[in-house]
């Protein structure tokens, strides 16, 4: 009887073990981790971020520098050499310098735009999905009106109005970019205001708008990262298209969608200066999308076992 007694006391710290857990963002790390298309976007994005922001140590030339020798005598330019990684453009500038820096605009206006756009979602739709009542009609109603016209054909109109740069992109992406966020956290607001931590904040006297900001919208956290990183290559999809129809970022400052632009007028003698940049907004938007799926998959509590 003691034996079995012995037995089951220098057991028990071994069930104790097995039964240890572990928190919801460790899990979540644990998930991302595992996966393997996840990582490989977001070991593209990282070297898509460092190298376009460090573009002033990384990017070889001037990107507005003309050479001389970087056209041809009959003045096309010229393919890949020693000098020039990627070749020139139609002007005789490096093409890799310009591609860096131009990375480094449609980056930073897709980062800025989603910021203002999930934002603005995140603080009409939560509000609606909380309060209710008249406001929650006029927002749904709001996005049902911005969902249901052709946002491209708006956008394109609003950036023929509005002077052309990086600012104007920012607000015409922004401005069409909230409805369909707001909607999801609207959703998402609805089913968290009924959790049993909500009805104890409010019992002890706290206030709508205090539960709202330290207890609700902390909750949608993992939504907010994960339609973050899905949108970004969005934003840099319609940067590049208003930049190509030449409504987004001007010349000479160099955007992936205006150097395609540039490489059009001869994509048969200088395929290059069409073929590079829209290598690199595929990469981009691949890598921002497996980045976007796999935190989905780690940060979504259905999917937890």
């Amino acid at each position: 009887m003691f034996k079995e007694r012995q037995g089951i006391k220098q057991s028990q710290p071994l069930v104790t073990g097995e039964l240890r857990s572990t928190s919801y963002w460790e899990d979540a790390r644990r998930r991302f981790l595992r996966d393997r298309f996840a990582l490989t976007g977001g070991v593209i994005v990282l070297l898509v971020v460092v190298v376009t922001l460090g573009a002033p140590w990384f990017a070889p030339y001037d990107p507005l520098k003309q050479f001389m020798e970087g056209l041809t005598e009959r003045g096309m330019p010229i393919p890949a050499n020693a000098q020039f990684p990627l070749g020139t453009d139609d002007l005789g500038r490096d093409l890799l310098s310009r591609l860096i820096w131009g990375g480094r605009i449609s980056i930073l206006v897709g980062v800025l735009a989603n910021i203002v756009s999930i934002g603005v979602a995140l603080l009409l739709g939560g509000s609606a999905g909380y309060f209710g009542g008249w406001f929650d009609t006029l927002v749904m109603r709001s996005v049902d009106v911005i969902l249901s016209v052709p946002s491209l054909l708006l956008m394109i109109a609003l950036a023929t109005v509005l002077p052309p740069g990086a600012f104007t992109v920012v607000l015409v992406i922004s401005i069409f970019g909230w409805a369909y966020p707001s909607r999801v956290f609207r959703s998402q607001v609805l089913s968290i205001r009924q959790r049993p931590f909500i009805e104890a904040a409010r019992s002890i006297g706290a206030k709508e708008s205090r539960v709202l900001l330290l207890h609700v919208l902390p909750q949608l956290l993992p939504t907010v990262i994960v339609y973050f990183t899905i949108r970004v290559p969005a934003a840099i999809l319609t940067e590049a298209g208003l930049s190509f129809l030449g409504l987004g970022i001007s010349p000479p400052t160099p955007s992936w969608g205006n150097i395609i632009l540039s490489g059009s007028r001869m994509y048969r003698t200088a395929p290059w200066i069409v073929i590079d940049p829209g290598l690199c907004i595929m990469l981009t938007v691949l890598g921002f999308n497996l980045l976007g799926d796999g935190l989905r998959d780690a940060l979504d509590p259905r999917e937890r076992r």
